[in-house]
């Protein structure tokens, strides 16, 4: 059945929320979503269409009485098809949503009870378009990978960090001591993993004094200062917030610390509330579980664009993007390097939409000029925060190890990530500070434009990591 054809098979109430000649859905009066849509048995995809933009804007499954001419232009407009390739693209009212810049809000629209509809068999969404007017409401990124450089001093290569492991079951001290050995051979930043919390075995208070003795102790040995990113992901608001005075209160500097929050089982609103009342910490959002729904075979909910470009409007410093295949995880390197691209440029391609971050007309000459720089990975002006969305901060995980350093950066493309290695440095056969050693060298080499493997020649740590992984792989 071709369109044409399936036009005439809608009913009114589906009939409003179509209109295949928008007119310039770019227009700035709508977020434009795609999804891959696969209908139910008893609807054709038109249909389906149109009853997804109704659940997911201002409709039900009838029209009702209660309706207005004013309500009716708050409807969603599926504006085109793709039946080949399984395609809607949907226009949502930017003002259909809730004008304290909540993204939770938006996701219970677009990505709510939609679903669970009998009218669907497969729905995802694939990519997202924000117009300018609309990014204006919300908060967007507050302290950057920048001012987490300007902290360390650190410019020209990855930020280097890692995650502690075991994840679990190391009392607070021994959390400490490993967190030092990290440290002490010039790691930039260690991060809590997503489980760690007030467990028995290492109460959170005493992790987090311990932390701070160990972290003091580093830097004054190496002079070079550090971050340690803390799980404040808590059953309620007052303990997340609890958590988060307590590091504030420690004695720890300000800019040595993050606050890492479960964003895919917090969600939206813990995310949102750390952006809004610490706007001076890097907000750090893991994404555990994330796989449940973002997974390319997986029909329903949304893409890891999409998690990642939301999480950029929420004001997140930085989110998980993945290794692009490089380390163990499932998605492509066209996923995650897209992911990645639309979260930390002023202007990216997405799957389906070009997403420019800019808060200024697109032809604006100082826009484009911030535009090409960014490109160009030339440092844009730092004064003129006016124009553009802040970036968020790619951060890399998931068995990467010393070998597999400079692979991934040239898949990026640039050096503007934090690595989190832990098993690529814990499983060095001569313990965590050799294989803490072994990635400085493996990134000593690539500053120098040397093959690790001649660096090893006079390195031995290095030599032994490329032995272990080699086999390994």
């Amino acid at each position: 059945m071709n369109t044409k054809e399936m036009l005439k098979t809608l009913n009114p109430h589906q009939q409003a929320y179509l209109n295949l000649d928008l007119e310039n859905p770019k227009n700035g009066d709508y977020m434009l979503a795609c999804f891959h849509l696969i209908p139910g048995k008893n609807l054709n995809m038109l249909q389906a269409a149109c009853e997804v933009a109704s659940e997911s804007s201002t409709g039900t499954n009838f029209l009702v009485n209660t309706e207005t001419p004013y309500s009716k232009m708050m409807n969603a407009l599926v504006y085109q098809i793709d039946i080949e390739k399984e395609l809607v693209w949907i226009a949502y009212p930017w003002r259909l949503f809730d004008r304290g810049g909540n993204v939770q809000n938006i996701l219970t629209y677009i990505a709510g009870n939609v679903f669970g509809m009998k009218e669907v068999k497969a729905l995802k969404i694939l990519d997202v378009r924000f117009p300018p007017a609309m990014m204006e409401q919300y908060d967007w990124p507050s302290y950057t990978l920048q001012d987490m450089r300007n902290y360390l001093w650190v410019y020209d290569r990855p930020i280097l960090g890692t995650i502690v492991k075991p994840k679990m079951w190391l009392t607070s001290a021994e959390y400490a001591e490993v967190c030092y050995d990290f440290w002490v051979w010039w790691w930039d930043f260690v991060k809590n993993d997503e489980p760690q919390a007030d467990q028995d075995f290492s109460p959170y208070h005493k992790m987090v004094r311990n932390v701070k003795e160990a972290m003091d102790k580093a830097v004054k040995e190496t002079g070079q200062k550090k971050v340690h990113s803390f799980n404040v992901s808590a059953s309620d608001y007052d303990t997340m917030i609890e958590r988060c005075e307590m590091i504030v209160n420690s004695g720890m500097e300000p800019g040595s610390y993050a606050f890492l929050i479960d964003g895919t089982t917090a969600w939206w609103t813990a995310v949102q509330t750390l952006r809004r009342k610490y706007p001076d910490v890097f907000i750090h959002f893991h994404r555990a579980g994330h796989g449940a729904f973002t997974r390319p075979e997986n029909p329903i909910w949304y893409s890891v664009l999409l998690l990642s470009k939301f999480a950029r409007l929420a004001g997140a410093s930085g989110i998980h993007t993945g290794t692009a295949w490089v380390g163990k995880m499932a998605w492509t390197p066209t996923e995650d390097l897209t992911a990645a691209e639309n979260i930390y440029s002023y202007h990216a391609k997405g799957h389906i939409f070009d997403q420019s971050w800019g808060l200024i007309p697109e032809h604006d000459e100082d826009l484009v000029e911030k535009i090409q720089m960014d490109t160009q990975h030339a440092l844009a002006n730092e004064d003129d925060n006016w124009r553009t969305v802040k970036k968020c901060c790619p951060i890399i995980s998931w068995w990467l190890n010393p070998t597999l350093l400079k692979p991934f950066i040239d898949l990026m493309g640039n050096v503007d990530f934090i690595t989190t290695m832990w098993a690529g440095c814990n499983a060095h056969p001569k313990g965590t500070k050799a294989g803490a050693k072994a990635l400085v060298q493996a990134c000593e080499a690539f500053q120098k434009w040397i093959d690790i493997h001649d660096y090893a020649k006079d390195h031995i740590e290095l030599a032994e990591a490329i032995e272990f992984f080699e086999k390994k792989k």
